[in-house]
């Protein structure tokens, strides 16, 4: 590990502990995810891939994954953007060709944040069944949505849990929590 933090252009904050990821204990965050035992292993085997390409960036990947067989539908591994992944023109022609495919969805968070309200609202609009987030730092986030939530009303959450001392992360989750109160929206920490 100690290497890895001497590689030049890497950042020390979004590196990830690759023996912590091939460990059984990461595994076992997979081996109930869903019903479906080889959807299980896609996922993981998708976590693993992209936790290792992305370690030290800010840059993430994300997967489809059919919710019924496992296979990989596609996947974008060449993001540019940070902390962002892109819905170019070929992604979202293949999502409408899978059709009624119960699609789950993977993708990095080099912050090691929750999920976005962003993925939320993502999750809706295109129909997926679920997302998972795999945070840099092992953490792993299963989430849902059946309705779109305003970007505006979760900063303000956001903002009040800051203002009350809350850390960035914390906010989040609490933000998380207060507006699934409220709207059709499930996350929880896979542990």
């Amino acid at each position: 590990m100690a290497l890895e933090y001497q590689r030049y252009g890497r950042n020390k904050n979004t590196l990830v502990n690759k023996t912590y990821i091939e460990s059984g204990e990461y595994k076992r965050k997979f081996d109930n995810a869903t019903v479906n035992p080889a959807v299980n292993k896609a996922l993981y085997d998708c976590a693993k891939k992209a936790l290792k390409h992305r370690s030290g960036t800010e840059l993430e990947d994300m997967y489809w994954i059919d919710g019924e067989t496992g296979s990989v539908i596609y996947s974008a591994l060449d993001s540019t953007e940070a902390r962002a992944v892109e819905y170019t023109e070929k992604i979202k022609s293949i999502l409408r060709e899978t059709g009624d495919k119960k699609i789950i969805t993977l993708h990095t968070h080099p912050n090691s944040m929750p999920p976005s309200i962003e993925d939320f609202n993502s999750c809706f609009k295109h129909g997926y069944h679920s997302g998972y987030v795999v945070c840099h730092n092992g953490k792993l986030f299963r989430y849902s949505a059946n309705e779109r939530v305003s970007p505006s009303l979760y900063k303000l959450h956001i903002q009040n849990f800051l203002d009350d001392g809350f850390d960035e992360y914390n906010s989040q989750i609490k933000a998380l929590e207060k507006i699934k109160l409220n709207y059709a929206i499930k996350f929880e920490e896979v542990l």
